[in-house]
């Protein structure tokens, strides 16, 4: 299933400095019935959006008007826990197209991967730093430069680099799932298997 095209990404950000966010928040598991990657963003979070009679909690950030964007800001070790790959897809289909964070679970960071989402890990430091612009300012700007592999406090200027493999950087790139990008390359897998049978 292809997804939307990743290359600069310049967006507010939402801020949600918990550490230790385990996948069982991001999408409870009572929600994991459906096999196909819609209707999750409603219960993104939807222990800590919601009370039990499904009046929102106005304390919690995706509540509260002031954050919008495509990028949500994790706090250290994001997406601990279960492998559940519906948390990724509750991501993407909240919104977000990048999360960002000091530090990723690596079955939650390979899930975004898989499905559109972008994970930018940052230093600890520059993480704090974006903490306090958006607390600053709300309307604080990030900008994610897939190509350049950088990210970059706009209000500020500073930027760090992160790291990412180039078969998912160029997968993302083109909007590939595992799928497409073997698709893309088939008569590159004909041609190949053809020399073989000679």
């Amino acid at each position: 299933m292809a997804y939307d095209k990743f290359n600069i990404l310049t967006s507010t950000a939402v801020p949600l400095s918990i550490e230790n966010v385990d996948t069982d928040q991001i999408i409870p598991a009572r929600f994991l019935k459906a096999t196909e990657r819609v209707g999750f963003g409603d219960n993104l979070f939807r222990d800590w959006r919601y009370n039990n009679d499904g009046s929102p909690k106005l304390d919690f950030v995706l509540n509260n008007p002031t954050y919008s964007g495509k990028i949500l800001v994790g706090g250290k070790n994001f997406g601990s826990g279960s492998s559940r790959e519906h948390a990724a897809w509750a991501v993407y289909d909240y919104g977000f197209r990048a999360v960002v964070s000091s530090f990723f679970a690596d079955i939650f960071r390979n899930n975004c991967l898989n499905i559109g989402v972008l994970p930018v890990q940052v230093s600890p430091e520059f993480a704090d730093k974006i903490f306090k612009a958006i607390e600053a300012d709300p309307k604080t700007e990030l900008e994610i430069n897939l190509p350049e592999q950088t990210i970059t406090l706009k209000s500020t200027g500073e930027k760090e680099s992160f790291d990412i493999s180039g078969y998912k950087k160029d997968n993302m790139i083109n909007g590939f799932d595992d799928i497409d990008y073997l698709q893309n390359i088939k008569e590159e897998i004909v041609t190949f298997a053809d020399k073989l049978l000679i």
